[in-house]
Order: C-alpha cells, then sequence, then structure tokens
C-alpha cells in the first residue's frame, strides 16, 4: 500500500514538472536598430540567462514616442546604442529562470517588466529620487519573441494623452494642443474640456489663455511635442506664479531661448521630470487595473514584428497612429481594430499579471 502511494505522489510530482517545461528555441525573429531609420527584422540567439535572470516570451509589445525618436536618431544616449534589439513596453510569460530568481517568479506566470532598475544605493536613490540613479540600468529588446529580463529589474504611454486621461480624471480642467486633428479627437474623448489646433491658429499663446480665467493663462502647462517651439510657447502662456512641465526631451546640444526676467518677476516654476521610479511605475500598473487607462483609448492597431519597420515609416509620416501593439509570435492575419479592441476588453477582464 505504502509503495502504491509513493508511485502516485512521484508520478503525480512527474506530471507536474512536466506542466511546467517549457521547449524554447536557440533562435527568434527580433528587430536590430543599427542607425537612423535603420531597422532590420533578423533571426539572432535567444538571450542566454544567469542565475539572477528570467527569460520571457513576449506576447505583446507597444510602439511609443520614446522609441519612435530613437528610430529616427538611430541611438539614444543613456538607454540604447546600435546594433541591438529595442522596444522596451512589453507583457508576456515566464519560459525560464535563473537558479538564484525567488521562487514566487515561476515558469508560465503572465508577467509586465519595467524597462529599468535603480541600484537603490547611490546618492539620489537614498532620497527617493530613483529616476536619477548613478548607475540606471535600462532594458530595452522588448520587439522580439524572447527577451531577457535582468535580476535588478525583477520585483520593482502617447505621453500628452496620457496626461489628458489622468488629469481630468482627477477634477482637472484640460486644454489640449496638437498638429493633427485625429489626437484632439482622441483628447476629447479622454476628458479634455476644450482643443486647439496649432496648425490653424495663429497666436497659439492667445488661443488658450482666451479659453482660462480672466484669460490669465494656465495654472500649469506640460509640454509634451518634444520641440524648442513649444518650450517657448509653454514658457509664454502660463499665468504668473504657475508651473511649466518641461516632460519632453530635446537632442543634446538643443538651445533654447528664454527671457529670464519672466521667469523671475512672473514666479514661474520650472520642473523637468526625467524617466520613471519603480514606486510611478506600480501607480501607473494600478490606474490601468483601476480603469483610468484603457488600451482601448490609445492603442490604434495591431501589427506583426515583420511589419515594423514599415510602421514605424508611417509613424514618422503622422497617419494617425497612436500606439501599435507588435505581436512578435502574430500569424500573418491581421485582425480589425474592433475584434483587437474586443481582445483587449477580454484580457483586462482576465486575472492581472505579475509585474517584474
Amino acid at each position: 500500500m505504502r509503495t502504491t502511494t509513493t508511485k502516485k505522489t512521484e508520478a503525480g510530482e512527474a506530471l507536474k514538472v512536466a506542466a511546467t517545461q517549457v521547449t524554447v528555441p536557440s533562435k527568434m525573429t527580433a528587430a536590430v536598430l543599427y542607425g537612423s531609420e535603420d531597422l532590420r527584422i533578423e533571426m539572432i540567439d535567444v538571450p542566454a540567462v544567469t542565475a539572477d535572470e528570467v527569460l520571457v516570451r513576449v506576447r505583446l509589445a507597444l510602439t511609443d514616442g520614446t522609441d519612435l525618436k530613437v528610430w529616427k536618431r538611430g541611438y539614444h544616449a543613456k538607454m540604447i546604442q546600435p546594433p541591438a534589439v529595442f522596444g522596451h513596453e512589453l507583457v508576456g510569460e515566464i519560459v525560464a529562470v535563473g537558479k538564484r530568481v525567488d521562487s514566487k517568479w515561476r515558469i508560465g506566470a503572465r508577467v509586465i517588466a519595467a524597462n529599468s532598475a535603480p541600484c537603490l544605493r547611490c546618492y539620489h536613490c537614498r532620497r527617493g529620487q530613483e529616476n536619477l540613479c548613478d548607475d540606471l540600468l535600462f532594458n530595452n529588446g522588448a520587439y522580439a519573441e524572447y527577451m531577457r529580463i535582468p535580476g535588478r529589474v525583477i520585483g520593482c504611454g502617447p505621453i500628452g494623452l496620457n496626461y489628458v486621461r489622468m488629469l481630468s480624471r482627477r477634477g482637472v480642467r484640460v486644454i489640449a494642443l496638437a498638429r493633427r486633428s485625429a489626437p484632439l479627437d482622441v483628447a476629447r474623448r479622454l476628458g479634455a474640456v476644450a482643443t486647439i489646433n496649432v496648425t490653424e491658429t495663429a497666436d497659439v499663446v492667445s488661443a488658450v489663455k482666451a479659453l482660462t480665467e480672466d484669460q490669465l493663462g494656465p495654472d500649469s502647462v506640460v509640454e509634451a511635442a518634444g520641440n524648442p517651439a513649444t518650450w517657448q510657447q509653454a514658457l509664454a502662456m502660463v499665468r504668473r506664479g504657475g508651473v511649466v512641465n518641461f516632460f519632453s526631451g530635446l537632442p543634446s546640444g538643443t538651445r533654447v531661448e528664454i527671457e529670464p526676467a519672466a521667469i523671475h518677476y512672473s514666479e514661474i516654476k520650472l520642473i523637468s521630470p526625467f524617466h520613471h521610479t519603480p514606486r510611478f511605475f506600480r501607480e501607473a500598473l494600478e490606474a490601468i487595473r483601476r480603469g483610468d487607462i484603457s488600451a482601448r483609448d490609445f492603442v490604434t492597431e495591431e501589427i506583426r514584428l515583420a511589419d515594423l519597420p514599415q510602421a514605424f515609416a508611417r509613424m514618422k509620416a503622422r497617419s494617425g497612429e497612436i500606439k501599435l501593439a507588435v505581436r512578435p509570435h502574430a500569424v500573418a492575419r491581421h485582425p480589425s481594430l474592433r475584434e483587437f479592441q474586443r481582445r483587449i476588453l477580454v484580457a483586462s477582464q482576465s486575472a492581472a499579471p505579475a509585474f517584474l
């Protein structure tokens, strides 16, 4: 009787082990950036993982403004130097685990990975400014079938429209500016009380001020376009005593002319947040879980990995895309946008993934 029980136990354990085994190929398809607007779809080695790393099978990767900027420039001084696989927004499941990784990270677990991790030891990290970490580790490679997640990352979107959505949800009266009608339509849907097409407006600063109390200007201006002219406009339209958030980055060497007296005597506060901290990353994911942010509001199309180079060319031409969902393992058939949005809704109603 004891022998039978032992055999049953051993068989059960064998089935459990077999159920968690995943066959990982030696090669994978990936989008490799070689330089300015030079993105190639290639077969490369699947990354090997060390004792403190995990390997994730990428189910979905998203494009964003930073990736478009990197594609156009051909590099990012802090994040990526070519040739390299790039892309940093992804969701997938773990298919391999290093021997020293915490046991809570199991094969088959659905995960979302942050694209960077601070050291948590330097001067800035000890003061809660992890985004300014002296040894901030960036992790790129989402535009591929598999992605390695470094040990330090384990544990821990378009920007302007995200600001519109989150601020309007908090009762803030938001005025949105853009060069095209498509994002302005989305901005109104996300809660903007007014929108201005800057290509059709002779005096943008006056147009914004006309929509504010006593025409004094906004309390705060978020600059998320990323060019010197909009930096200057932001300073010109904010009210006295207001705040300008220079969220977008400009290429190294860029110069912006400002009038120091206007900033000083009007007591304008300037802030320039860079990147994110682990806390803000978790808060963003919690906002998604609550429904404050929905993929249906931002993702306009689903594409295959093979179509990514052409997709960036379309995004450069500003043909109406907001964010594209890239499926590295997708078959040739492209679902309709309505079908894709249905999939997102179903996914959002399923069990939430863990956060790497």
